[in-house]
């Protein structure tokens, strides 16, 4: 498509587009008396509106039913997990039977490693990308600590080249092959949180078991962001948060997705807990451990009964919506955007705008970085001040993340207007 920036292109974006409705769907913080921009969904997502109906339905029946509610009521709490499998299922691309909303985030990617990471004196080391998020980082170095080994000795990251902002498929796959059969485990966040590049999981995963080593992905910025297929790139296994793109609040509950080889293996090692166990002889209280044969064998405790009801609320616009429609907006949209600051940077005596994120849209979803050449917190500092909600990193980046469940085109020009005139003032 051929872009325009105007408004009136914008405008007419947004009358074209099939899931314009579900904005109203959304509560905003408001900025200068009105609606904020919001384009920080890929740190927190907005509450939905019936968010509070969810919430509140879960405080009635726990108010009228007490202990009775685990098995009774509308939504007996004994299989809540089961009622957002299905469309966890669909956003992940995997079986109903692969995928668990459980703990949270780190936690969950500890105990994914419990079973997946088992070093031997030959094959021990762990590939990651260099700059990982921190979580990741405390995640794998603890891990490796806790079976005696040294991360120096373990952890081999990838950075960019000299002089680049992003990681090349080729190189990861390269790097895997250098190491060959003394990898024991591969694992990279889907999307990279600085650089909103989403990696070829499908290329990486497929490199990972020619060597005979696991892949696994921390998928908290790629979780109802890009389109997925985990089950048919054949990943291994993967765990992801749910208050970002998500929308299911802060400290939300997490999920996990384990392929259905292991996952239907009682066998498979795990740590485990009571939730795990075969439901069939749950109650009797017996020793030894009896793993449910799917994904759930993983779960330690019962489901959060609020931290549930929010997510299937939040989960039940993305059935309503289609997740493909939400993919072919989320595409335009960030195509959009990159060539809305494109057209800033040339109308600029110097560029002073630099976009990180890959433009090939294969290798992005909805968040671009930008990296500030000059004055980038002077620009970030006011373009909160204009009612624009981003992201700040540094040294010198700025993350944007419109969303199509309720983002707008003319937001995104919105954006660009503002941005524009800032940049004009630097010179």
């Amino acid at each position: 498509m051929a872009f325009e920036n105007t408004l009136a292109f914008a405008q007419q974006l947004d009358q074209q587009d099939i899931l314009k409705s579900f904005r109203s769907r959304f509560h905003f913080p408001q900025r200068n008396g009105k609606d904020a921009v919001y384009f920080t969904g890929n740190s927190l997502g907005l509450q939905p509106k019936n968010v509070k109906d969810g919430v509140l339905q879960a405080l009635a029946e726990w108010e009228t039913l007490a202990v009775g509610g685990y098995f009774g009521g509308s939504h007996p709490w004994m299989d809540y997990h089961l009622e957002v499998a299905p469309t966890l299922a669909k956003l992940m691309g995997a079986k109903e039977h692969e995928v668990v909303a459980m703990n949270q985030l780190t936690i969950n990617i500890h105990l994914l490693f419990a079973s997946f990471y088992k070093p031997t004196a030959t094959r021990y080391k762990i590939i990651c990308e260099a700059k990982a998020f921190p979580s990741d980082q405390y995640a794998l170095e603890t891990q490796v600590q806790l079976h005696g080994l040294k991360a120096e000795d373990v952890i081999i990251e990838i950075a960019p080249k000299p002089g680049e902002q992003i990681i090349h498929t080729k190189d990861i796959v390269e790097l895997i092959q250098q190491h060959g059969e003394s990898v024991a485990v591969v694992f990279i966040g889907g999307v990279n949180y600085y650089t909103g590049q989403f990696f070829d999981l499908q290329a990486i995963t497929a490199a990972a078991h020619s060597v005979g080593a696991y892949a696994g992905y921390d998928l908290a910025h790629a979780a109802g962001n890009v389109n997925l297929q985990l089950h048919n790139w054949e990943v291994d296994f993967a765990a992801w948060c749910t208050y970002k793109y998500l929308n299911s609040g802060p400290g939300a509950i997490g999920g996990v997705y384990v392929h259905e080889q292991f996952a239907t293996d009682p066998a498979f090692p795990r740590l485990a807990g009571w939730w795990g166990y075969d439901k069939a002889t749950r109650f009797l209280m017996d020793k030894g451990f009896k793993a449910i044969p799917t994904v759930e064998g993983w779960q330690m405790s019962i489901s959060p009964l609020l931290s549930m009801a929010i997510h299937k609320a939040s989960l039940q616009l993305f059935e309503e919506a289609g997740i493909d429609n939400l993919h072919a907006k989320r595409e335009k949209m960030s195509a959009f955007l990159h060539f809305i600051l494109a057209d800033i940077n040339n109308s600029l005596p110097e560029k002073i705008i630099e976009v990180i994120t890959p433009a090939n849209e294969a290798e992005r979803g909805c968040q671009v970085s930008i990296h500030m050449l000059r004055d980038g917190k002077k620009v970030f500092d006011a373009l909160m001040a204009e009612g624009v909600v981003a992201d700040w990193r540094e040294p010198n980046v700025i993350r944007l993340a419109p969303v199509p469940l309720y983002n707008t085109y003319e937001e995104v020009w919105v954006f660009g207007n503002i941005i524009r005139q800032i940049t004009a003032t630097l010179f």
